[in-house]
C-alpha cells in the first residue's frame, strides 16, 4: 500500500487526507518493535516438546503471571500458603497490565488507569488499602483515595477539525436535538445503574462478574450496542460516536460487535443511580503497572518464575503434572492444585477435556511509546492526560509525565498512543497487526499525532503488539453457556478475566481471588 492507503484502512479516511496535505512527510523516528508476540505466542504450535522426567513438589501451581495469577499468589500468600509458584511465559509478569521505563519515566505497555470504587466490600479496596491509597471511607462507604493517586486535571480532552476541546463529548457545535439524546441516554444509563434485583443485586455491577443474572438485564446480552442505540432511537452521532468510542476504549470492539450487556455495564457500572459515581481515576506514570509491582511484591520475587512455557497439564486423582520448558530443557512440576491463570484459547492447548471454543474471541491491539524532548504543542484546551482524537480510529494518547509534573513543564515525557484492531473479523484483524513493520507503523503512530501536533519532538518510538489483548464481549457471550462452562477437573482452578468477559484490572484481580479462595476451601472467610 502507499502511504494514503496506509493510513485509510488503519486510521481512517479524514486521517489520511489531512496527513497527505502536509508534505513533504516529517523523517522517520528512530525506533523499532519491542514485543516477543511471535516468538512466543505461537511456540505451543510447533512440535511437542520434550515431556520431563523429574519433577518439582508443590502444594500450589499457578499458570501465568497477569493480573488474575498474581491476585490469586496475593490472595494464597494471605492467607499463609508458603509452597506455591507462578509460572510465567514472557521474561516480565504483569500482562497486559505491564510497564516499561526510561530515564525520563516510567510508561504503561497497556492498562493505564483504574476507576476509583465506590464501596471498600471487596479485593480492590483491600489491595488500594495494602497500598496505603486510602484510610477511610466517605458518608457512603465508599473509598476516599488519596490525592496524589487520582489524575490531576486536565483529565481528558477531544481534538476535532484543528482545535482541543475538554472532555470527551464534543460539545461543540452540538444541536439541540443532539444535547436532548445526550440527556435522554445519561437518565436511561442512571436507570440501570439504580436497578437491583430480588436480592438487591446491582444489574450491573463492578466486578462485571458479581452482577445480577436475572433474565431482565442479561436478555440485552442477545443485541449490539448498535442494535440498542437503535431500539431506542438515539441516533445522535456526537452520542453515536461517545458509545462506539467507549466500546473501542474497554472491549477493543465497535459498538455493532459488542453486547448490549456489556455496552450498558460501560456506563451503568461505575455509578449507584442516585447521582453518585466513581471520584475520579487512579493512574501512574507506569499505569496499572503499580498495581502489578505491589502484587508481585506481596507475592515474593523467590515464588515468581519467568521464561517459562507450560506446555502439557495432566490433571490425575491425587496432584496435577504439568510439563514445562525453561532455558532450554524441560522442567516438571507436580501440585496438588493448579490455578490456570491463562486465556481460554491457551487453556484449552494445554489440558485434556477442555476443547477449544469459538465463543472466546480476543481483540488485537498495538501500543507505543513515543519519546519526547519536550511536550506537544497545542490548538485549543490544554494539554490533558487523556488525549482523544475525533476523526481517528486511535484511540489516542496519555501522557506519562502528568502526574509528576506541572502544568507549564517544559521537559522530556512520553506519550502512549493506544489502537485496537477493532474490526469484526478478529484473525483478520489480528493478521493485520502483525503484518506490518516497523516502518509502517512509524508512519501510523506519527500521522495520527502530528495532525493534532504539527511539531513534534519525537526521539525515539517504540511499538508492541498485542495479538490477543482482551476478550471481546460479543453479542450473547457473556451470558452465553461457553463462559460458564466449569473446570474439567476439581484440581484444576481457572482464572482469568475472559471468564467474566471483561477486561478489566477489577474482573481480573476478582477471578484470580475467587481461583485462590477454592483451593483454600469452604473454610477461608473470602474477600469477595
Amino acid at each position: 500500500m502507499n502511504r494514503r492507503e496506509l493510513l485509510t484502512a488503519f486510521l481512517g479516511a479524514t486521517v489520511a487526507a489531512s496527513a497527505c496535505r502536509r508534505t513533504p512527510r516529517a523523517g522517520p523516528v528512530p525506533g523499532e518493535i519491542v514485543d516477543r508476540a511471535l516468538e512466543l505466542g505461537h511456540r505451543l504450535r510447533g512440535p511437542p516438546l520434550p515431556r520431563a522426567s523429574t519433577f518439582r513438589e508443590l502444594e500450589v501451581l499457578i499458570v501465568g503471571a497477569g493480573v488474575s495469577g498474581l491476585s490469586a499468589g496475593w490472595r494464597l500468600a494471605a492467607a499463609g500458603v508458603n509452597d506455591f509458584q507462578i509460572l510465567e511465559l514472557d521474561q516480565a509478569e504483569g500482562g497486559t497490565s505491564r510497564a516499561g521505563a526510561s530515564e525520563v519515566t516510567a510508561y504503561p505497555w497497556g492498562a493505564h488507569y483504574l476507576p476509583a470504587p465506590l464501596t471498600t466490600r471487596g479485593p480492590v479496596p483491600r489491595l488500594l488499602g495494602e497500598m496505603g491509597l486510602w484510610s477511610q471511607p466517605d458518608e457512603h462507604g465508599a473509598p476516599v483515595i488519596a490525592e496524589e493517586a487520582l489524575i490531576r486535571t486536565p483529565e481528558e480532552r477531544l481534538f476535532y477539525r484543528g482545535r482541543w476541546y475538554e472532555g470527551l463529548y464534543l460539545h461543540a457545535g452540538a444541536s439541540a436535538e443532539d444535547l436532548a439524546q445526550l440527556s435522554r441516554f445519561e437518565e436511561r444509563m442512571a436507570g440501570f445503574a439504580a436497578a437491583r434485583d430480588s436480592q438487591g443485586r446491582r444489574a450491573f455491577a463492578v466486578p462485571a462478574a458479581t452482577s445480577s443474572d436475572d433474565a431482565e438485564w442479561t436478555a440485552l446480552d442477545r443485541l449490539s450496542m448498535a442494535q440498542w442505540l437503535e431500539q431506542e432511537q438515539l441516533h445522535s452521532e456526537r452520542l453515536r460516536w461517545l458509545v462506539d468510542y467507549a466500546c473501542r476504549d474497554d472491549f477493543g470492539a465497535r459498538a455493532a460487535h459488542v453486547s448490549a450487556w456489556a455496552g450498558i455495564w460501560y456506563f451503568a457500572s461505575r455509578q449507584d443511580g442516585k447521582g453518585r459515581r466513581s471520584e475520579g481515576f487512579l493512574s501512574w506514570p507506569e499505569g496499572n503497572g503499580r498495581l502489578v509491582r505491589h502484587l508481585a511484591q506481596a507475592v515474593g520475587r523467590g515464588r515468581l518464575s519467568p521464561s517459562v512455557l507450560v506446555h502439557a497439564i495432566e490433571p490425575g486423582p491425587d496432584s496435577v503434572t504439568v510439563h514445562a520448558w525453561q532455558g532450554g530443557a524441560p522442567v516438571g512440576f507436580r501440585a496438588r492444585q493448579v490455578i490456570l491463570a491463562v486465556p481460554r484459547f491457551v487453556a484449552s492447548r494445554l489440558v485434556p477435556g477442555l476443547p477449544a471454543s469459538t465463543a472466546f474471541t480476543y481483540s488485537p491491539w498495538v501500543v507505543a511509546n513515543l519519546h519526547l524532548s519536550r511536550p506537544p504543542r497545542s490548538r485549543g484546551f490544554p494539554l490533558a492526560w487523556d488525549n482523544v482524537f475525533y476523526e481517528s480510529d486511535s484511540l489516542g494518547y496519555v501522557v506519562a509525565t502528568h502526574q509528576a509534573t506541572r502544568a507549564d513543564d517544559s521537559g522530556p515525557t512520553v506519550l502512549t498512543w493506544y489502537y485496537p484492531m477493532a474490526g469484526g473479523e478478529v484473525g483478520a484483524e489480528r493478521s493485520r497487526a502483525l503484518s506490518l513493520g516497523y516502518p509502517e507503523w512509524e508512519q501510523l503512530v506519527m500521522s495520527d499525532l502530528r495532525r493534532g501536533h504539527p511539531e513534534l519532538a519525537a526521539t525515539r518510538l517504540e511499538i508492541w503488539r498485542w495479538g490477543h489483548a482482551m476478550i471481546r464481549p460479543t453479542p450473547g457471550f457473556i451470558w452465553g453457556p461457553e463462559r460458564r462452562a466449569p473446570s474439567p477437573h476439581p484440581r484444576l482452578q481457572l482464572a482469568h478475566s475472559d471468564l467474566s468477559g471483561v477486561a478489566i484490572f477489577e474482573d481480573a484481580n476478582h477471578q484470580g481471588v475467587a481461583a485462590a479462595e477454592r483451593v483454600l476451601g469452604p473454610r477461608t472467610e473470602s474477600w469477595l
